[in-house]
């Protein structure tokens, strides 16, 4: 595989999606007015990762390569239907799209895990997986700036065009690809790919704590991020918009922390890096509590590090220790149980920081994380994934 035309794929496909993303609430709030509507948007876009043991079935039934070009261009297609959502009644066409979108999504990610772990030295693939994470870290400190300006200025349909062109762009790239991908082998029941899913990540010692950590960290990425207005406005008394500084500062955490992370699981266990991000991730939030600009500044820096690292340990740790003809199960079934908590989280966060004071919330966040990194640090297990052997070869 090639790193840097794969990691171009990534690049402009992560930028159309965080453009997405941001441009559709905005879009739904303009039309509609409703602000539940508009927060119904991350909804639709995160509820096919509910489907992810099944989606990563999909994945491991055919080839690839092939299913990730196939994907991006469904989405090329779809997305300029977005062109007639210009008045109210016609915003169920958006969220059929981001329906759609979503379960695109939870089908690329298993796939990029599967493709990656099949083509990939499974020494490389901590490298891997922190550049992955630096270049979608890096496009969320622009392309918001972009499709703001865009939506601001011609409205959400020149976003939906502009993400249709990212969508064109990266199946390109993965065509371009050249990788002999494991043996796709005959076809098993659907229910027993679903159930390989979890007994794989399950039944292992090592593979079960660093999910379990994962979500549970992204449990509490949810009741940080929506306590983040609360923050602004109560704890720092700044305009909303300041949480944009926020997120930037956050964001430059985790572009270093994509950075560091293959350095450091060529060094050590996935499992320790795991528990440091998640004690960086609980102090941060917990810092956020306090009515300083700096301190606040400095907290969000401390999160981007800390959640990538948690995340990024987990799914190496996937994609070493699965099967090469079973690791999109594997992925699929990992996705679901890292990111739904997160959408649980923001509903009941919301809910959280109308009745209660984030001086409360954000220390309490704080805390659990802690116990959590202590428990992951001591408790007994693997040390470390096994590799596993039988990948296809690299080309190229």
């Amino acid at each position: 595989m090639r790193l840097p035309l794969y990691l171009c794929a990534v690049l402009v496909s992560g930028f159309g999606t965080t453009a997405m993303w941001l441009v559709s609430g905005i879009w739904v709030k303009s039309l509609t007015g409703s602000d539940s509507l508009a927060a119904l948007t991350a909804f639709a876009l995160w509820a096919p990762a509910l489907f992810g043991p099944l989606l990563g079935g999909l994945v491991d039934r055919v080839p690839r390569r092939p299913l990730l070009v196939a994907v991006n261009l469904t989405m090329a297609a779809l997305l300029p239907l977005l062109l007639w959502v210009d008045r109210a009644d016609r915003v169920w066409l958006l969220f059929t799209v981001l329906l759609v979108y979503g379960t695109q999504g939870a089908v690329h990610e298993a796939a990029e895990a599967a493709l990656a772990a099949s083509a990939l030295d499974p020494e490389r693939l901590g490298s891997f997986n922190g550049l992955r994470m630096t270049v979608n870290e890096a496009m969320k400190l622009v392309a918001p700036l972009v499709a703001a300006g865009l939506f601001a200025r011609y409205g959400g349909g020149p976003v939906a065009l502009l993400d249709a062109a990212t969508f064109a762009l990266a199946a390109g790239v993965f065509a371009l690809l050249r990788v002999r991908e494991a043996r796709i082998p005959a076809a098993a029941s659907e229910r027993g790919r679903i159930a390989d899913g979890l007994r794989l990540v399950w039944g292992s010692p090592g593979l079960r704590a660093l999910v379990v950590a994962g979500g549970f960290t992204m449990f509490l990425a949810g009741l940080n991020g929506a306590a983040v207005y609360a923050v602004v406005d109560r704890g720092l008394g700044h305009a909303p918009a300041y949480a944009g500084v926020l997120y930037a500062a956050q964001g430059a955490g985790s572009v270093a922390a994509g950075l560091a992370a293959g350095p450091l699981l060529r060094r050590i266990p996935e499992r320790p890096l795991a528990a440091t991000g998640l004690a960086l991730f609980a102090t941060g939030s917990a810092a956020r509590a306090l009515p300083y600009d700096a301190v606040a500044l400095t907290a969000s820096a401390l999160i981007g590090v800390g959640l990538p690292w948690v995340l990024i340990a987990a799914m190496t740790a996937v994609q070493r220790g699965a099967p090469a003809e079973a690791v999109g199960r594997a992925a699929g079934t990992a996705n679901t149980l890292l990111f739904v908590p997160n959408a649980l989280a923001l509903a009941a966060g919301a809910g959280l920081v109308a009745v209660l004071d984030v001086r409360v919330l954000l220390p309490v966040v704080g805390l659990a994380g802690l116990a959590g990194a202590t428990a992951l640090a001591v408790a007994p297990g693997a040390r470390k994934a096994v590799a596993r052997g039988g990948r296809g070869s690299l080309v190229g």
